[in-house]
């Protein structure tokens, strides 16, 4: 049985990457860089917002020096419309607490866009104080240290992450962690191949962590 839970927050607990991912497809067009939603997600999704406006420069986007707090608000103003929970999250959470099973939060996001996700959902209070995030620690994922952490302050030995992206992926396999990819519309071959157990439903995490019902 593992003894924690380590989620990623953008696409795992919250269907948000679809929506960041448009606001982010439309700005870039704005500065001449026209990608398609999937060509937007395949680039950027598990990415800090700084890897993404070097990568978008060096692609041909013209981007000002603000433009990660630009679009940050762009985001954050969308997200504050609604996002919603990604299916079968809540009764996961509720399995974990009935076998007793901790669960955190790490994310390449700030701690002020999963306040508006998560706050949205009524997860704020359950995640607010074990949260990991990248903009705290000034390193994200592909380093390993945000899910070494989370593990060190729960004093957990077989913690278990939940991802969405290779990036996320690749920090879990290098911190020596078990790690479930959820690819619930495709794309989970790539996951796979760097090590990953794909799912396609957070309903399959109950029997993969052995939770009892």
């Amino acid at each position: 049985m593992h003894d924690l839970v380590i989620f990623d927050c953008d696409g795992v607990l919250v269907d948000s990457e679809v929506i960041s991912n448009q606001v982010l497809m439309g700005n870039l067009a704005g500065y001449g860089l026209h990608l398609t939603l999937p060509e937007c997600m395949s680039l950027f999704v598990g990415g800090t917002m700084v890897g993404v406006r070097d990568k978008a420069r060096s692609m041909g986007a013209d981007l000002p020096d603000d433009w990660v707090d630009q679009i940050y608000a762009e985001t954050y103003d969308r997200l504050r419309k609604g996002v919603p929970l990604v299916p079968g999250v809540s009764e996961l959470l509720a399995a974990l607490d009935q076998n007793g099973i901790p669960f955190c939060v790490a994310s390449n996001g700030s701690p002020d866009k999963m306040k508006i996700t998560l706050g949205q959902n009524g997860l704020w209070d359950r995640f607010k104080d074990v949260m990991f995030s990248a903009h705290v620690l000034g390193t994200g994922k592909p380093d390993p240290k945000m899910f070494k952490l989370a593990a060190q302050h729960f004093e957990a030995n077989t913690p278990v992450v939940i991802e969405d992206s290779q990036n996320g992926v690749k920090a879990a396999l290098r911190a020596g962690m078990r790690c479930l990819a959820y690819a619930p519309h495709g794309g989970g071959d790539s996951l796979a191949d760097l090590g990953a157990e794909v799912i396609t439903d957070m309903a399959q995490v109950h029997r993969l962590l052995g939770l009892r019902a």
